[in-house]
């Protein structure tokens, strides 16, 4: 009997090669898209948030901002928290707000409750909308929607989700060709910045976090803007009334909130 040749032991190897590599494969996909977003997601808090979508769209149906903030409290109450903290509510969307928008940026004008494009939230467009104006023109701003997606949250209040975004320049679409603003790739930044003007207005009795989009790094929204954010949103509780409250209490995030957090801040430090 002939002993094997080489070309014979070799199939085994390499049969255990591309078994090994597809066990990987697949350790790979059960961990980055199976085990660690479900270990880190959240809504001890919010508990009918599980099964809402975490992104907006545009009125192509492209992904659009994320959704990274939130309040409880009714419609009287946010609007008064809100334009407390130094936001302006923005105009609607008109041929007019339009044209005013353009003066603004060509001729550096100050336009404070210039309108934001329309985003869509399962199908709904924003329910209201706050900027704050940086500079002398409506080119530079802090803005964002918000969509009431549940009457009656843990809370017994009304919650509002929203995206909070910041307008670092006007440009062309990437993707429509349309003029538009280009965001800030930091949106985490901008949902603190949001989250701080409201405490320090001294109108929020509780903070905590529940899970958004998830860990992302090279996200896009429906302009072609990048971003990138730990996937949380920060949610404020409005003091009944938006009166001030005596403190204002941070609720602890689970523990594998946390370390995700740690993870994800060492990741941030090289962009």
């Amino acid at each position: 009997m002939a002993p094997p040749s080489g070309k014979d032991m070799k199939r085994p190897r390499e049969a255990w090669w591309l078994s090994s590599l597809g066990a990987a494969a697949l350790a790979y996909v059960a961990l980055a898209y199976l085990l660690l977003p479900a270990f880190w997601r959240h809504y001890e808090h919010q508990p009918n948030l599980a099964l809402k979508p975490m992104v907006t769209r545009n009125s192509a149906g492209i992904a659009g901002d994320p959704l990274n903030v939130g309040l409880v409290g009714d419609l009287n109450e946010i609007t008064r928290a809100m334009t407390g903290a130094g936001w302006t509510r923005a105009d609607p969307l008109s041929i007019k707000s339009d044209v005013e928008i353009a003066e603004s940026v060509a001729l550096d004008r100050s336009y404070k409750d210039a309108p934001v494009s329309n985003l869509f939230y399962q199908g709904r467009r924003e329910d209201i909308a706050f900027e704050m104006q940086i500079g002398t023109s409506a080119a530079h701003r802090h803005h964002v929607r918000f969509w009431k997606v549940l009457e009656r949250g843990a809370e017994d209040r009304n919650v509002w989700l929203g995206s909070a975004t910041f307008d670092r320049d006007i440009g062309f679409s990437r993707y429509t060709g349309q003029i538009t603003h280009h965001i800030a790739p930091d949106i985490d930044a901008e949902r603190q910045f949001m989250i701080g003007k409201l405490t320090s207005a001294g109108v929020v009795s509780t903070i905590y976090t529940v899970s958004g989009i998830g860990p992302t790094l090279n996200g896009r929204n429906g302009e072609g803007d990048w971003y990138y954010t730990d996937g949380e949103i920060e949610i404020a509780v409005i003091s009944p009334g938006a009166s001030s409250p005596t403190v204002t209490t941070v609720l602890d995030a689970p523990t594998s909130v946390a370390v995700k957090n740690k993870i994800w801040n060492s990741f941030r430090s090289f962009k």
